[in-house]
This record gives structure tokens, C-alpha cells and sequence, in this order.
């Protein structure tokens, strides 16, 4: 089974980590979602490998970790995990959620901008309505946090760090599966922008120009943090 298509930090071409690895036994919706997290084509600056995903908050969960990366700096990481329960919950209104993490350095105009966490939380939702994802009971935060550092650090710069934290239910199609694939390709957007990369342009994994672009005039947008990659 293919892992999603961007680059293994492991540089191994499956997912067959015990992190990674599916029951038998759980149900087909379940397996048929994880499937299409494993065979998603995703830009080529994403790392992304399965993770121990969480216990408790389902019967059923797969994690995912992502880091972006230039050169030997990772410019933005975090984690997706899909959760289900085939009872359904009354909190997600379905029997699928998303939960994610994204955090990223900012630079010190980026993060004094009042408008960062509205911003942030559109990235989000710009992501997904520009892939024609719907995000059923969507909830989060968005927290900004400065460090200053003193003593032994004090030749340190400040440093400031962005995090969004979400949840959504993705709507079911055929079977009761919902698209996880497009719902990580979104997610791997959100990551792309929170770190500065220009967006990707038609025909590229998940390139603009269909259901699968990723521009959306509605979203509003904060000078980047980084420059554009290198061509």
C-alpha cells in the first residue's frame, strides 16, 4: 500500500511502521479512509510519516506527523489524526472527525499583527473550501505564544510561535467514507501557507484549477514568513 506522496523523512516507501498498521478487523469504512490518507499526492516539501495515534478519543484512530521542510530547516510541523467510531458521536454529528495541530516560528511582524489569529483560523477553512471539503462542526483555537530568553540565552533573538488547534467532520460519501485524501491534501495547504510557501501552481499535487486548487479570494492573507523557495 502506497504512503501518501509526498516525501518519507524515512525515505521508505510504506507505511509498515507498527504506527501505521490497520486490524484487520476494523471496519471497512474505517480501513477505506486510511487508505485514502496513504495514497494522497502531496507537495513535495511535505515529510510525512504514520504516528501512535491517540487511545482514547475513539475506537477507532490513525495518526499522521508532517513536517515541511527546506533544506535542513523544517519551516512548519503537525499531526492529523482521523477518529472513528461506527455508532456515530453526537458532538461530531457523524461517525468520522479530523483533529489537527499546526505550529510554526513566526517572524515578529507576522506575529504582532492583530488580525493573525482570524487570519490563521481562514487559512484553515480557505484550505478546505477551496478543495470543496465541507468542515461539519468545526471548532479550534489559535494561540500565539513570544519567548524572551535571558542569562546563559540572552543572545538569542525573541522568538514567536503560532499553533492552531481543529477539529472538523468531513462529509461521508459512498460506503459511509469520507474523502481523507482531499482532507489531507487541505490540511497539507494550511501547513504550506502557515510556513510562507507560495502556493503550487495547476497541474501540481493538489495544484489550482479544479476541485483541487488552492486559492480562495475570501481568505485573507499576512506577508509571508519566509521567501518563496528556491526555483
Amino acid at each position: 500500500m502506497a504512503a501518501a506522496q509526498g516525501q518519507r523523512s524515512d525515505g521508505a516507501g510504506e507505511m509498515d511502521g507498527s504506527e501505521g498498521k490497520v486490524a484487520d478487523s476494523a471496519p471497512l469504512p474505517f480501513r477505506a479512509a486510511v487508505d485514502a490518507l496513504r495514497g494522497a499526492r502531496l507537495r513535495p516539501e511535505i515529510e510525512i510519516d504514520p504516528t501512535r495515534p491517540p487511545q482514547r478519543l475513539a475506537p477507532h484512530a490513525y495518526a499522521l506527523e508532517a513536517a515541511v521542510v527546506e533544506g535542513e530547516e523544517d519551516l512548519a510541523d503537525g499531526r492529523l489524526v482521523l477518529l472513528h467510531d461506527p455508532a456515530g458521536h453526537d458532538a461530531w454529528q457523524g461517525t468520522f472527525r479530523l483533529v489537527t495541530l499546526v505550529r510554526a516560528e513566526l517572524e515578529p511582524e507576522m506575529a504582532a499583527d492583530p488580525l493573525l489569529p482570524e487570519v490563521c483560523w481562514s487559512w484553515l477553512t480557505g484550505a478546505l473550501s477551496a478543495r470543496g471539503l465541507s468542515a461539519g462542526e468545526a471548532s479550534g483555537t489559535v494561540t500565539r505564544a513570544g519567548s524572551h530568553y535571558f542569562g546563559g540565552l540572552s543572545e538569542r533573538p525573541p522568538a514567536s510561535q503560532i499553533e492552531i488547534r481543529a477539529s472538523w467532520t468531513p462529509r461521508e460519501g459512498g460506503g459511509g467514507v469520507p474523502d481523507t485524501g482531499a482532507h489531507l491534501a487541505a490540511w497539507c495547504d494550511l501547513l504550506c501557507q502557515v510556513a510562507g510557501l507560495p502556493p503550487v501552481g495547476p497541474g501540481g499535487p493538489g495544484g489550482s484549477g479544479g476541485p483541487g486548487g488552492s486559492g480562495d479570494a475570501s481568505v485573507v492573507s499576512l506577508p509571508q514568513r519566509r521567501g518563496p523557495l528556491s526555483p
